[in-house]
């Protein structure tokens, strides 16, 4: 009898963050407490990464950061996963004052399978946008890959640890490629706790 693989399932990742303390907790135990809220709420957990030490981005925006990268499946849309994401920050304290501000938890929708979103030219606009508007401009709809992905060692040394073949669709590098092709102080930054 052989173990069958459920085609209707996709597979997605999901970076977490946080540099707060919230209801006496440092961010690490929140973030434990954010995987089991995620599986409570039927995503089903694949792979979950270390937990690292990160410095704040940007610099001089607050405390370091502990993250981390888990990869699930689920047969839910990528619109029902972010807004299950939201919940589950807002359950956390998340205020969203800040774009790139201090925070009890951020739960990003990182990658979906092979997916693009909106589309091709949206996605274009967001991956090519300077930095400078990246600080003050925030997408209306989701974006996937997130278009900032291949630039934040963050996520990327996360993720190598849940998915680390994953291949992005635009880009065609995979997640262990982007690893490589970033800075090796930035690289060096993220520290397992």
């Amino acid at each position: 009898m052989g173990f069958e693989v459920d085609k209707s399932l996709s597979k997605a990742v999901i970076a977490l963050g946080a540099n707060l303390s919230l209801r006496g907790n440092g961010p690490k135990v929140t973030l434990e407490q954010s995987l089991v809220a995620m599986a409570e709420a039927g995503l089903v957990i694949r792979a979950k990464s270390r937990f690292f030490a990160t410095p704040c981005f940007p610099a001089g925006a607050g405390p370091d950061y502990v993250n981390a990268a888990v990869s699930i499946e689920t047969d839910q849309s990528p619109h029902e996963v972010l807004a299950l994401l939201h919940r589950i920050e807002h359950d956390f304290e998340r205020a969203r004052e800040q774009r790139w501000g201090m925070r009890t938890l951020d739960l990003d929708l990182v990658c979906w399978d092979d997916l693009v979103l909106p589309d091709d030219v949206e996605y274009h606009r967001w991956l090519t946008l300077p930095h400078e508007k990246q600080a003050i401009s925030a997408p209306e709809h989701l974006i996937l890959p997130h278009p900032r992905l291949q630039d934040r060692a963050f996520v990327l040394v996360p993720m190598a640890d849940v998915t680390p073949d994953w291949r992005h669709p635009v880009l065609d590098k995979t997640v262990t490629q982007m690893v490589a092709a970033l800075p090796r102080e930035d690289v060096v930054e993220v520290k397992p706790l």
